[in-house]
């Protein structure tokens, strides 16, 4: 039982310990810590990868969408739409900067964000929408960049969940998650599907004067050393980070095909219960699998979770409380005070043990106690 973990980061580094461990040992030999050339080599790999222009690695994720606002040049008082159905740092950085964010509800299929709600909410003072690409596929980028386009409007992908993940246009066309928007954000959190040993994100735009100015902000405004053009923060990658993030790049495909074999698995074992429904899948994203994320329909999610908790089976409620009924952002909900499908997702939503190292043995433990309580 000690070996059901919700995320598997042991196991995972055994298996490329020889790998990691030179290229760490190669920003120790140089002893360049701090924007090295291990970065440097990361943004291109990366780049590459996401086939976009820009990559700007960054302390976290949360400081990625922080800096990203600030790169659009809003003003306090200007209105950001978010899903309400997420986690807290997207809406956080929007307050931290004087700026009001709107959250609005989801669909109840993949729980992104919803078009026909942003479409709503969208008034004089809508100045940017953050779509988050929940537990690992993509929000409805071709719609929400319409609309955003139509009424000038910037976007940011919250793509901290989803790396890796490919956007399917209705052209017939892919672009990877997160270099589709004006501006892309990512964590590399341990736990996330490009994960790093410490804290670290990054952000992703094909945009050269947005580009221009986010690497400003993140260093300190600085558009040499010492010459600060604007305002900004001191939030940078370190080269052992990026090093680790160089190895697990080259290994993301990997990562997410084996997420998505453990999702199958589960769904095999869970189809044809009643009271669960299993993930859903896009027509117009593939899903890496961030979460495995089941609703439980008859009543008793919060009872699961205590049955799991009591036999020992990791399991995690993402997320419990919708944003606008946070206390730190009762300021902010106006007139909202049901968003239905957000209020039923949060009494329904309950993720499984997800990673790169899951077996159908491992598997077969967390199923049968889930069947145990359910039927």
């Amino acid at each position: 039982m000690n070996q059901l973990q919700m995320v598997d980061l042991g196991n995972q580094y055994q298996k490329i310990k020889s790998e990691i461990n030179q290229s760490i040992q190669q920003v120790l030999d140089t002893t360049s810590f701090i924007n090295g050339e291990a970065v440097k080599r990361f943004e291109e790999e990366l780049e590459a990868y996401l086939a976009v222009k820009y990559v700007i690695p960054c302390a976290n994720g949360t400081d990625a969408l922080q800096i990203a606002l600030m790169a659009l040049d809003l003003k306090p008082g200007d209105e950001v739409i978010v899903p309400a159905f997420t986690y807290v740092a997207t809406a956080e950085v929007i307050a931290l900067l004087g700026l009001v964010p709107v959250m609005i509800d989801v669909y109840d299929d993949d729980f992104n964000i919803s078009v026909e709600e942003i479409k709503q909410a969208i008034g004089p003072k809508t100045k940017a929408i953050v779509p988050v690409h929940l537990f690992g596929q993509c929000a409805h980028l071709e719609a929400i960049m319409k609309i955003a386009n139509e009424h000038g409007i910037a976007v940011i992908e919250d793509n901290a969940q989803a790396i890796g993940s490919d956007y399917y246009w209705s052209n017939g066309t892919k672009s990877k998650s997160g270099a589709i928007a004006h501006i892309g954000c990512t964590s590399f959190f341990p736990s996330k599907n490009l994960g790093c040993y410490g804290d670290g994100g990054a952000i992703f735009t094909n945009d050269d004067q947005l580009a221009q100015k986010i690497t400003m902000i993140a260093n300190h405004g600085q558009s040499k050393r010492y010459y600060h053009d604007v305002v900004g923060v001191n939030s940078r990658l370190d080269s052992i980070q990026a090093a680790v993030l160089s190895i697990k790049l080259k290994h993301l495909d990997e990562y997410a095909s084996a997420r998505v074999a453990a999702a199958d698995y589960y769904d095999q074992a869970f189809n044809n219960i009643n009271s669960i429904i299993t993930p859903f899948r896009n027509k117009h994203s593939s899903h890496v699998f961030h979460q495995y994320t089941l609703r439980i329909t008859d009543g008793r999610r919060d009872a699961l979770k205590e049955y799991l908790d009591l036999k020992k089976i990791p399991c995690a409620i993402y997320y419990p409380v919708p944003l606008y009924e946070q206390k730190a952002f009762v300021a902010y909900r106006g007139q909202v005070t049901h968003l239905p499908i957000t209020d039923q997702l949060c009494k329904e939503v309950i993720s499984l043990p997800m990673h790169t190292e899951l077996n159908p043995s491992l598997q077969n433990i967390i199923i049968s106690e889930v069947l145990n309580f359910i039927n």
